[in-house]
């Protein structure tokens, strides 16, 4: 089977896993719920006047929220991204597409990652894995990439645990930081780092922003597990008792949150896995990230219609506002710098 097509039918069943089967983290949690939010009952504010606007990358967005990078590489993709890229040009938040390899293999699936046409305005991001970079992909692949969809930025994604449990995963991990530099200070677009769910510790944080890339996307452990997902596809027992090992593996999403910030405070920082409400995004944004995002809740949406999306992006943002209006931060700079999250 050409390697093209062993991606495309990759893509195809972790679209359908994703939409069908239960693929959350069994008993690690994002430890978001460690965080409280210290109810102000005076908070001085118009909540018609909450101000959830920011300007990241040279665009303008409406509120703080990104649809994580999810899916493409497979027709049944194509109306999927669609969706997600209407909704995200009307509410006016950011997106991230899947990882584009299958279409850099073959160019025939570019159109089930390209959204400009429908989203001219959002702030979108392209997506490699970074582990491609040892694997025959260069400078030219990742410029075609970002052409590819007109993006703003190149997402990188590390996800070694999935690579090691899955059935041909790409294994060869040495030397791979030195790459990742170089193509940070050769590639004209900026780059940015995310994990696929298992999180970012602050010393590989350091070392990549010591490497030149311009974010880093936390992504922790408490919501999808790619473990779990390749644990539903396994070929045989041996492979799916080894991705079960691994269901729970991961830096909860806020622990590794705050460890990056800490470790690197002038660093713009995003923060997903297992986001689900717009408190946990106000407690994303009060421990420091400038984006946060979602994937699995939007996906379904997304499956159904551009509109069911686009409501529920829209209940993110309310509820958003309305913990922003419960502790007096009429704008994210005052929520980022808030003194009324407490941990517990």
């Amino acid at each position: 089977m050409p390697d093209e097509t062993i991606v495309s039918n990759r893509k195809v069943e972790h679209l359908r896993i994703n939409l069908e089967e239960n693929v959350q983290f069994f008993d690690v949690s994002t430890g978001l719920e460690k965080y409280r939010f210290v109810h102000q009952a005076l908070p001085e504010l118009d909540l018609d006047h909450i101000d959830t606007s920011l300007e990241l990358f040279g665009r303008a967005l409406r509120a703080p929220l990104l649809v994580s990078s999810m899916t493409g590489g497979a027709t049944e993709a194509e109306r999927i991204n669609r969706n997600l890229a209407g909704a995200a040009q009307a509410t006016g938040i950011a997106m991230g597409l899947g990882s584009q390899r299958a279409a850099i293999t073959d160019p025939a699936l570019a159109r089930t990652y390209q959204v400009r046409d429908i989203a001219p305005d959002i702030l979108l991001f392209a997506n490699l894995g970074a582990i491609q970079l040892n694997y025959n992909f260069g400078m030219d692949e990742c410029r075609r990439a970002v052409e590819m969809i007109e993006a703003d930025a190149l997402i990188l994604h590390l996800n070694p645990i999935q690579e090691a449990v899955q059935a041909h995963g790409n294994t060869n991990w040495s030397g791979l930081l030195a790459k990742i530099e170089q193509l940070c200070h050769t590639l004209e677009t900026p780059v940015i780092v995310k994990e696929v769910g298992f999180g970012i510790s602050a010393h590989i944080a350091r070392q990549l922003a010591d490497a030149g890339v311009r974010a880093i996307d936390v992504a922790g452990a408490g919501g999808t597990s790619w473990a779990a997902v390749e644990a539903k596809r396994a070929p045989n027992a041996e492979l799916r008792q080894l991705a079960e090992m691994f269901w729970d593996w991961g830096i909860p999403t806020a622990e590794s949150l705050v460890q990056v910030r800490a470790a690197l405070p002038e660093l713009t920082v995003f923060a997903s896995g297992g986001i689900r409400n717009g408190i946990e995004i106000a407690k994303c944004v009060a421990l420091g990230a400038s984006l946060v995002g979602l994937a699995s809740p939007l996906l379904k949406l997304a499956n159904i219609s551009t509109e069911h999306t686009i409501e529920g992006i829209h209940a993110l943002g309310t509820q958003l506002r309305v913990a922003m209006f419960g502790i007096g931060a009429a704008n994210l700079d005052a929520l980022r710098h808030t003194p009324h999250l407490v941990k517990i």
